[in-house]
Parts: structure tokens; C-alpha cells; sequence
């Protein structure tokens, strides 16, 4: 038995599955404290990361709240795509490893920061917009205000 599979860090089914699509797949990967979404495309030696973004990075654009929350990871999500975006990737398929994407809610915030970033994921989602925004954590303008300066970073 494989090791990666004995220790339940990756499912090799679904990975097969993905990789015969050739596409650029969208990894989001949601921990305890964080939220990371990576653009990333296979070769027979490894796998290589072409761009991606984490909650922690929403510091530097002057986000002062929880990382670990539903608005922080929409914000990652379109930090990730906003870098994706900027290099040239137009679509990805998502690879959301042992989470089921039609539970998280922080995973499908991801994706739909993704999406309004420009990129192409085929997912269906229904996401609640207010907690998306913010309005949970008494975020709404701290939330646009970094969303403003991350639409700025595709202007450099």
C-alpha cells in the first residue's frame, strides 16, 4: 500500500481523475488558521505551482481580522486568481483534496473569489453573501477596502 494513501493525505483515484483533464487544477487546501489556494500543473517528476495565495498574505493589503474566517478565505481565493490572472491562466478545475466542496463554506468562498477574479473553475456554488462580505465579523468596509487593493496589484 502507498504511503501518502495509508496515511489518508491523498486519494489517488480522484488525483488520476483530475490529472487525465490536463487542465491547470486550483488546489485549495483549508487549515486550521488558513486558507491556500494554489494554481498548479502536473509533470511526470512533480507536480509544479505556478502561482497561489494564502490568507496569510492578506496582512500585507492591511486585513486585521481572523485568517481562519469565511471572508478571508474569499479574499485568498481572489488574491490567488487576481496573481493567476496576471501570468496568463484563464481556467483550472478545482482539487479540493479530502474536502467535500458542497459542505465548507469557507471552500466554496474560496472558489467564488476565484471566479469573480476571472478565472474559469466549473463549480456550482451558493455562497452566503453576507458572511462572504464580511458582515459576520463587523468587516464590511475593512473587506472592501482590501478587496480594492488587491484589483489594484492587477494594474502593476
Amino acid at each position: 500500500m502507498l504511503r501518502r494513501r495509508r496515511e489518508g493525505r491523498t486519494n489517488y483515484r480522484k488525483r488520476l481523475k483530475l490529472l487525465l483533464s490536463r487542465k491547470t487544477r486550483c488546489v485549495v487546501r483549508l487549515t486550521s488558521k488558513h486558507s491556500i489556494v494554489q494554481f498548479v500543473d502536473y509533470s511526470e517528476s512533480k507536480d509544479f505551482v505556478r502561482t497561489g495565495a494564502t490568507s496569510k498574505e492578506l496582512v500585507k493589503f492591511g486585513w486585521d481580522k481572523s485568517t481562519s474566517n469565511v471572508t478571508a478565505a474569499y479574499l485568498a481565493g481572489y488574491l490567488a486568481g487576481v496573481k493567476a490572472r496576471k501570468i496568463g491562466i484563464s481556467e483550472a478545475i478545482l482539487d479540493s483534496g479530502f474536502h467535500n466542496p458542497n459542505i465548507s463554506e469557507r471552500l466554496k468562498a474560496c472558489v467564488k473569489g476565484v471566479i469573480e477574479s476571472g478565472i474559469f473553475v466549473p463549480f456550482d456554488l451558493k455562497v452566503d453573501e453576507e458572511r462572504m462580505k464580511g458582515a459576520h465579523i463587523n468587516g464590511t468596509e475593512l473587506f472592501k477596502t482590501v478587496k480594492g487593493k488587491i484589483g489594484e496589484v492587477v494594474k502593476q
